[in-house]
């Protein structure tokens, strides 16, 4: 399972012209499901995120997770985040999970972390969705439960 996490100071997601969801200060999450995933990597990368400290304490140094900064966490879908580009121009998703697992994988992160105690709002799984977000920092964090990077 890989994520790519941008600490925000809004976002939201968007389907045919209705607002799904959306943040002020908090954690902008694009989740992607590799076939090989289970429920393992979903609670590692739900833990990951909820205590990732890249929020900025009193004195400016990034020690604060996103609940300690009274944030909250968007996750939305996103089965590029399993591209392959090493090879050639056009991306391949041969890694990607099939829809239906993913899905309930998706759903398992998005439910770890509110158990956890953080606030969280969702895109809509499988949509064409729109994104919009105002990175702070700029800070952005690749995650990848296998450990390959």
């Amino acid at each position: 399972m890989r994520a790519v996490i941008q600490r925000v100071s809004e976002a939201s997601v968007t389907v045919a012209g209705e607002m799904l969801g959306a943040i002020n200060r908090g954690l902008l999450v694009y989740l992607g499901v590799d076939r090989d995933d289970g429920e393992t990597d979903a609670a590692f990368i739900a833990h990951k995120v909820r205590n990732l400290r890249i929020f900025p304490d009193d004195e400016g140094k990034m020690n604060r997770n996103v609940a300690d900064a009274s944030g909250a966490v968007l996750v939305v879908s996103a089965f590029t985040v399993s591209a392959d580009a090493r090879k050639g121009h056009r991306p391949t998703f041969d890694t990607a999970c099939e829809p239906e697992r993913a899905r309930v994988l998706y759903e398992q992160v998005c439910r770890a972390l509110r158990d956890s105690g953080v606030p969280v709002e969702q895109g809509s799984f499988g949509d064409e969705m729109q994104v919009a977000s105002t990175n702070a920092g700029p800070i952005c964090i690749l995650l990848e439960s296998k450990k390959l990077f």
